[in-house]
């Protein structure tokens, strides 16, 4: 067998397309490449989209909207000051796009017009805060990014 300019490419071909497929092969079976989805239930939260935006506009048109401060304790989530906060309900979900097991969510219960997610909660870095909230039957969203 005579090796010539088209042997060699052909070989190269079939090395670089095997070189792939191990590539391929080994990224999807080995469970130490971790690949999740950011969230299980990715599709189901996809079709609440248009009601996140119907809640994140609700907020837009408060006077006032929810604000954060970092503090020695902790973060502290303020709630508009011209509410009643015996009258607020709802959920505060922080996500943390470095690691899912960090992820927590914590109802909303107020004593005065802040909540405070305790220090030894969160990690130093970045999170993602919802917070979905409910006040005299309107809904309302608040989505920030924040470095903690």
């Amino acid at each position: 067998m005579k090796f010539n300019w088209g042997t060699g490419i052909a070989l190269a071909f079939v090395a670089f397309i095997s070189f792939i497929m191990y590539f391929i092969i080994t990224m999807s079976v080995d469970k130490k490449y971790n690949h999740d989805l950011v969230t299980e239930d990715y599709y189901g939260q996809e079709l609440e989209f248009q009601n996140d935006l119907n809640k994140e506009n609700n907020a837009k048109n408060l006077a006032q909207n929810i604000t954060y401060n970092i503090s020695a304790e902790g973060l502290i989530i303020n709630f508009p000051s011209d509410l009643d906060y015996t009258k607020i309900t709802g959920k505060v979900f922080l996500y943390r796009p470095s690691n899912k097991q960090f992820d927590f969510e914590t109802p909303i219960s107020l004593s005065n017009h802040n909540l405070l997610i305790p220090d030894k909660r969160l990690l130093d870095g970045r999170w993602n805060i919802k917070v979905d909230w409910k006040y005299n039957e309107n809904s309302y969203l608040y989505k920030k990014e924040i470095i903690y």
